[in-house]
């Protein structure tokens, strides 16, 4: 433990001179930024806006100039700077210096043979070079890109609805060899949409635009955008192919705007033209046509190895027809469940999307393939055949992980797992998840005294079993509220695990029966109808020797000069005897019997706390939970910058056994609680909100914002909520100027080692920023704290009784830097505490903003 503290503190220090260092060369370097600026050229330096005279700071206006100054942080161009660290003319250098040079090179020969010169000099090139991409060259004015930039406003304005709007430019030095450019905007008055004719050939699609005129994107008296327009091509596109035209494209609606002599008004034609089609040379348009789907064919096996092959295998269900090359594999119903498009029903392309969308979810097939073809018995030339290719997935897939960690429990773990992957376990598109896991790892404490010779002394095993159906599993159809195209699914899984010399030595068997449904790509909801739990404690005499706070305070009261302590209950040191000599001592205060004698009501309350917080986390615990989630997520791509997350989870538990206890005579402890298979069930509500949203300032820009509230409440058969289902406060993902666990509850000051509270308020803020090339940054705020509220903690600094302990909100600031390895980012973070509740009333801010008291976190990808 010295020498991790004693490791920890030189890497503090070492840190604190490496930014200083570098904080000095960046000034050093700086002193010139326009170094690598020719003597006729100006350095871009600022962009100002003028709007009628005002200056804007839009940045979606900022957006359309072509050329924008040197990135900055905190107002200083660090990219910049470090693309004048690269030399120029450096091909001419290394000659003069290495090649040119006789002496140099007769020196270097004695030391480098030619190749490894060549290879040095190549090498000095490539770091230049690396210094080049990394940096950012300097923006210098470009008169041309600055006209481009004009010509760009007036067509944003002009986009919406400025038809007459004037743009103009002046370039402004600024000092040596800089200078800032200063647009000008003068909008005049708006356009707006007045009358919206129409001019449709064909009578399918003049029926069809009229019945469905309602939803326009385009509306007369609001003001002309460009971007409406397009909106509106796109809503009457998908209108016409959900309606059955399958023929038709956005290419043929345009619109004609008219505002010759109009006061201001725009008078817009909707103009949609016949179907075009070609036979040989010559091309004719004929109006559109709804299509039905007179037949849907699904190749369950298609691959394009075999698709010449013979089909061997066939069947029918329910209109469909599935062929196979092999011996089919799949149940047709299972197929067909998951097909949007039915023979006999009209052509829609959101049934095809649909349709995509579901057989990949399954993933069971590669991604499939649809087709139409018009059906060649049908002389109208209106009915088209679906064929749907399918390519299965390999059977088995098999997966391996592996990690290295440190926490506040271990120096040093190893993590590894695998699973394998059974798909289309029962011919219905069903798949088996068999997973295992394991670490081992160094503890930070000699909790396990028969295991304290050995490095690796702690260990963990568990193995997971889950069974995935494609559709709800329920007593009752569920298809009228969770319809398929909100691709349903059941999962069925059990878990066991096994602690050895963790805390307690745990083991844990869970079982969960969960269903979930998309409603659209930016809803979710998750209902875990059972989420069952047991955990099990194996060693609880081993409590005080991982709980060491608390037996420290304990100690420390027994040997208090006026308390009188059984000697039975102290070892030869005159401490409490590890379980039975702390356990006696706690049990003689509580009862107020025995030989222990003389602790005042402070002790005595101190001691009564300990002994809450041990029943509580060395009992075994029952959890039989429901649990809903309501999840909103905008973000489209893993490469989104800007969106919004919101999280909505509630859960109960113990209300069935609780119904049950009513019915069947169940056994009570001695604190009259009902108990099932010999353990005291948990009985709680809980809920939590969480609400993440992403701002994109350009230029690699980001601000990030986190909220999160929530709190468990333990009524009829619990007075406390479970640690399993605690809140915990801390850690590199949280509050990054604590440790995971260290934080709270209250103004407490985490006394214990793992402190946890059943109720939480978070709020994370951050300002991210690009570095050079794929190094990122950022600037945090972590504000928040957790509390006891309405159970069976009483202590004042813990718990949360009125909005004025709300004071005891900690804050944490810091910064960070992060490496973007495409797959994941590593990230290390930096966190100080700004405001510590733990301290004394007007002592907590900035007392402990320094990085001998920092916390260092290291973690992977972003914290939110």
């Amino acid at each position: 433990m010295y020498f991790w503290t004693l490791k920890t503190y030189y890497l503090k220090r070492l840190f604190a001179k490496i930014s200083f260092i570098l904080l000095t060369l960046l000034l050093f370097i700086s002193c010139d930024a326009v170094k690598r600026v020719e003597d006729d050229e100006r350095l871009l330096t600022d962009n100002t806006i003028l709007l009628n005279g005002e200056k804007i700071k839009k940045s979606k206006i900022y957006n359309q100039l072509y050329q924008e100054p040197n990135a900055r942080l905190l107002g200083f161009p660090l990219q910049l700077h470090f693309y004048n660290l690269a030399r120029p003319d450096i091909d001419s250098i290394l000659i003069s210096k290495y090649l040119e040079n006789e002496k140099k090179r007769k020196n270097l020969s004695g030391i480098l043979s030619r190749k490894q010169l060549d290879r040095y000099i190549h090498s000095r090139k490539e770091f230049n070079e690396w210094i080049k991409r990394t940096g950012e060259a300097p923006v210098i004015i470009d008169e041309e890109e600055t006209k481009k930039s004009v010509n760009r406003l007036t067509s944003w304005y002009w986009n919406n609805g400025w038809f007459n709007v004037e743009t103009d430019y002046e370039i402004k030095p600024s000092g040596r060899k800089r200078a800032k450019v200063e647009y000008s905007v003068t909008t005049h008055q708006p356009y707006e949409i007045d009358s919206i004719n129409k001019d449709i050939e064909s009578v399918v699609i003049d029926s069809l635009y009229d019945a469905h005129q309602a939803k326009a994107k385009i509306k007369s008296g609001e003001q002309y955008r460009t971007l409406d327009f397009n909106a509106e091509r796109d809503r009457l596109t998908q209108l016409f192919r959900d309606r059955g035209v399958y023929y038709f494209d956005q290419e043929y609606i345009t619109f004609n705007a008219d505002t010759i002599n109009t006061d201001h008004k725009v008078n817009t034609t909707v103009i949609i033209k016949n179907r075009k089609v070609s036979e040989g040379d010559s091309t004719s348009r004929v109006p559109f046509k709804i299509h039905d789907i007179s037949k849907v064919n699904i190749f369950t096996d298609y691959s394009y190895a075999n698709r010449n092959q013979p089909l061997t295998d066939s069947a029918n269900f329910e209109g469909y027809t599935l062929y196979s090359f092999e011996e089919m594999e799949y149940k047709p119903e299972a197929l067909t469940d998951a097909v949007f498009i039915k023979p006999g029903t009209t052509f829609s392309d959101t049934d095809r999307r649909r349709t995509y969308n579901r057989l990949n979810s399954l993933r069971v097939f590669k991604y499939p393939n649809i087709s139409y073809t018009p059906d060649p018995r049908d002389s109208t030339r209106t009915d088209l055949i679906a064929n749907i290719f399918l390519t299965p997935q390999p059977k088995y897939s098999l997966g391996f992980d592996f990690d290295v960690s440190q926490s506040n429990i271990q120096k040093f773990g190893i993590g590894f797992g695998g699973s394998l992957l059974i798909r289309n376990v029962f011919r219905g598109a069903e798949n088996l998840e068999i997973s295992g896991r394991g670490s081992i790892g160094s503890s930070t404490d000699a909790a396990a005294s028969s295991d304290k010779d050995r490095f690796f002394d702690i260990s963990e095993i568990g193995a997971d079993l889950k069974l995935t159906f494609p559709r709800i599993f329920f007593p009752f159809k569920t298809e009228k509220f969770i319809p398929k195209y909100m691709s349903p699914f059941t999962s069925m899984s059990i878990g066991v695990s096994t602690q050895h010399n963790i805390g307690l030595d745990k083991q844990n068997l869970s079982g969960i029966l969960n269903y979930r449904w998309t409603p659209s790509r930016q809803l979710s909801n998750k209902l875990d109808l059972l989420n069952i739990q047991y955990v099990r404690n194996l060693n609880v005499g081993n409590y005080f020797n991982v709980y060491r706070n608390s037996y420290n305070d304990l100690n420390q009261t027994a040997q208090s000069p006026n308390v009188v302590t059984s000697p039975t209950y102290l070892d030869e040191d005159g401490d409490l005897i590890i379980p039975k000599g702390a356990e006696n001592f706690i049990r003689d205060v509580y009862n107020d019997t025995g030989t222990t004698t003389g602790l005042n009501s402070t002790q005595r309350q101190s001691v009564i706390n300990i002994r809450e917080r041990k029943n509580r986390l060395t009992e075994n615990n029952l959890i039989f939970a429901s649990n809903y989630t309501y999840l909103w997520n905008t973000k489209e791509n893993l490469y989104d910058e800007e969106f919004s997350r919101f999280r909505f989870k509630i859960e109960t538990a113990g209300n069935a056994l609780s119904a049950l206890s009513k019915i069947i005579s169940f056994d009570k402890n001695e604190n009259g609680n009902y108990e099932v298979l010999g353990v005291a069930y948990s009985q709680y509500a809980k809920t939590e909100i969480d609400f993440i949203k992403h701002w994109d300032l350009g230029h690699d820009n980001i601000f990030a914002l986190r909220t999160f509230g929530g709190i468990a409440i333990p009524y009829g058969n619990a007075n406390s909520i479970p640690f399993a289902r605690s809140f915990f406060a801390g850690g590199p993902n949280d509050n990054r100027a604590w440790q995971a666990y260290d934080l709270g509850p209250g103004s407490s000051g985490g006394r214990n080692e793992f402190n946890e509270a059943n109720m939480k308020l978070a709020l994370n803020l951050e300002y991210r920023y690009n570095l050079f090339s794929d190094l990122n940054s950022a600037f945090f705020i972590d504000v928040g704290n957790i509390w006891n509220v309405l159970d069976i903690v009483d202590d004042p600094a813990s718990t949360f009784t009125s909005f004025s302990d709300l004071k005891d909100i900690a804050v944490g600031s810091g910064f960070g830097l992060r490496y973007d390895f495409n797959f994941f980012v590593l990230r290390f973070d930096i966190g100080f505490k700004t405001y510590d509740p733990a301290r004394d009333e007007g002592s907590r801010w900035f007392k402990d903003y320094n990085f001998n008291h920092a916390v260092y976190n290291v973690g992977i990808n972003y914290p939110f």
